[in-house]
């Protein structure tokens, strides 16, 4: 089983961004933990906070038997990504580390959690673990 991991905007300073929201640790740590975690699923990991690599992390993340996106701020605003997910045939579980609807009202709305297979919110780091064991399922 192949699962690619994408993340967007702002992901890249997980372990030092409001570590009171997002935690201490970097993604990149926690990926080690998941690869141990879960030694029979391939994982692959991305990050950009540019719109249009992750549109094209998406496109690349065909080829897997699912895919994590957690897309940071353009959960809110990015249509393109919508549209993205639902032009692929891979499902896709959106991930958030915070717990959107306890946070400001204009966080609260995904414009793309209606193409996605499911939704995680509010569990930290331990939501990719969530959406993995969906997958593995």
């Amino acid at each position: 089983m192949r699962i690619a991991i994408i993340n967007g905007v702002n992901l890249g300073q997980l372990g030092t961004r409001e570590v009171n929201i997002y935690g201490a640790q970097t993604f990149e740590e926690y990926f080690k933990e998941l690869e141990r975690m879960f030694p029979e699923v391939e994982l692959t990991y991305f990050q950009s906070d540019k719109i249009e690599e992750l549109v094209d992390a998406l496109r690349k993340g065909q080829s897997c038997d699912g895919i994590i996106l957690n897309p940071g701020a353009f959960t809110h605003t990015a249509i393109v990504l919508a549209d993205t997910i639902r032009s692929i045939s891979t499902p896709v579980i959106e991930v958030h580390i915070s717990n959107l609807f306890g946070r400001e009202l204009y966080r609260r709305r995904s414009v793309i959690a209606a193409h996605c297979a499911g939704f995680i919110s509010g569990f930290g780091l331990q939501g990719y673990a969530l959406a993995i064991h969906h997958f593995a399922d």
